[in-house]
């Protein structure tokens, strides 16, 4: 399946149209029609294949999802088909593993498209509950998994009082069988299958589309155009490439504030109190799109020529070849069933004794922006993280290769920038890929 995902992703990579111009050349999009179908068919694969292998390595028999409309398990919400935009009254999933096959119903009014067949007739058992305590007791399962946790919040979607519904329709003996392991839903949200793989170079290579647009003269003019233009502007290019943000866009402003002999300069622009992008600006953006059912998480930098200048100082130029040292030391210390707080630690270990001052914040991604497995730091506790940092690196997992250095800059003298840089990323196991490359030069604006 490595291999597959790799190759895969590989052959769409070099099939993604190059962003060579300010205005850009995007991608194309698929009509609704066209997701629709490419989405329910990487369901049921997903549905055959990851949902059995999860729970057979987790020892689960049964695994038991409780939704109501509006109110979705998250884990209930990835797996509906395309043209169901929420779950229907009370929506209960059920996954029994037979020792041959992994049988899947919905114990609800409404059999779920072809995917979930209706194992619930109203006219014949009134009661919703006592129909789930029969299907469960009729397959007396050895473990009964649920998505309860208070550490991993992607797997906690079974509201109280629906857990409450479920326990107290259980004969007593099956309640003992009930356990709540968060790795059920982790397992099935943080692993991805080769036909998604081969679509998401293309979804991050629209966002670096967007990216490079909105970081041009195409939209930025020096000393007029304010942060809140350029995000506003990239909320509104989302739109109009047919796909939404699952979150709003930041725009910020590192600006020189010392003379190249240390001294702090006399007219200065505090870019804490001044939003226009000015010339000699160092500027950021964190961006991300939701396409497909798959998120991209991104973080470039820009520089703003000054009047005579044709690049960045060649200080900022190597304070980003400083992050992506650190991007390179991040992803060679991932080693498949390690914590995510050791490869936090061997990594911090490694970047300080090259010299780089680091931060590292990195997570998975798929289904949600930030998304289900293991945490990799976060930018306020760089010594691990509790309960989140403890669960494994698995491979066939998507990620946000998420990062800072603090860096001096010579020319500025020696005042420091924060290099922050995120990637998108696919780990097989043996080596992490970035799915639509990474950011290695600036964005160069105000040639004009």
């Amino acid at each position: 399946m490595k291999n597959l995902i790799l190759l895969a992703a590989f052959a769409f990579c070099s099939s993604t149209t190059a962003i060579t111009s300010e205005t850009s050349t995007y991608p194309a999009v698929l009509s609704m029609q066209e997701r629709a179908a490419h989405q329910d068919a990487w369901l049921k694969k997903r549905l055959d294949t990851i949902v059995p292998s999860v729970m057979r390595d987790r020892g689960i028999d049964m695994w038991v999802l409780i939704a109501r409309e509006y109110n979705e398990d998250p884990v209930v919400k990835t797996m509906l088909p395309a043209t169901w935009l929420s779950a229907r009254r009370r929506t209960v999933l059920m996954f029994y593993d037979n020792g041959e096959t992994v049988e899947r119903l919905a114990v609800s009014r409404y059999a779920v498209a072809d995917i979930f067949p209706a194992a619930w007739n109203p006219e014949e058992q009134p009661d919703q509950w006592a129909r789930v305590s029969e299907l469960i007791t009729e397959r007396n399962p050895g473990k009964i998994a649920l998505n309860v946790s208070g550490t991993f919040a992607l797997a906690d979607g079974m509201s109280a009082s629906q857990h409450q519904g479920l326990l107290n329709a259980l004969p007593d003996e099956l309640k003992g069988r009930v356990v709540y392991d968060p790795a059920m839903a982790i397992g099935w949200l943080e692993r991805r299958i080769p036909e998604e793989m081969t679509m998401y170079p293309h979804i991050v290579g629209l966002a670096h589309a967007i990216i490079h647009q909105g970081f041009s003269d195409a939209v930025i003019k020096p000393g007029e155009t304010t942060t809140a233009d350029v995000m506003w502007w990239f909320r509104d290019k989302i739109r109009d490439r047919g796909v939404t943000a699952w979150f709003h866009p930041t725009v910020s402003i590192q600006r020189q504030t010392l003379d190249d002999k240390g001294q702090k300069m006399t007219e200065l622009f505090d870019p804490d109190k001044d939003s226009v992008i000015r010339r000699g600006d160092l500027i950021h953006v964190d961006f991300g799109i939701t396409y497909m059912g798959l998120n991209t998480d991104t973080q470039h930098h820009g520089y703003v020529l000054r009047a005579g200048e044709t690049d960045a100082p060649d200080g900022i130029r190597a304070a980003l070849a400083i992050g992506n040292r650190l991007q390179d030391i991040l992803t060679e210390n991932y080693k498949e069933g390690a914590s995510g707080d050791a490869v936090l630690a061997a990594s911090r270990t490694q970047a300080i004794a090259e010299g780089i001052e680091p931060s590292i914040y990195t997570h998975p991604i798929g289904y949600h922006g930030h998304g289900a497995g293991a945490t990799i730091g976060l930018w306020d506790s760089q010594d691990g993280v509790p309960g989140r940092g403890e669960y494994p690196v698995v491979p066939d997992t998507a990620w946000s290769i998420e990062l800072s250095a603090m860096v001096p800059i010579p020319e500025w003298g020696g005042q420091k920038v924060r290099i922050m840089l995120e990637e998108d990323a696919f780990f097989d196991g043996s080596s992490v890929t970035y799915i639509d490359g990474r950011q290695t030069n600036l964005h160069i604006i105000g040639r004009n």
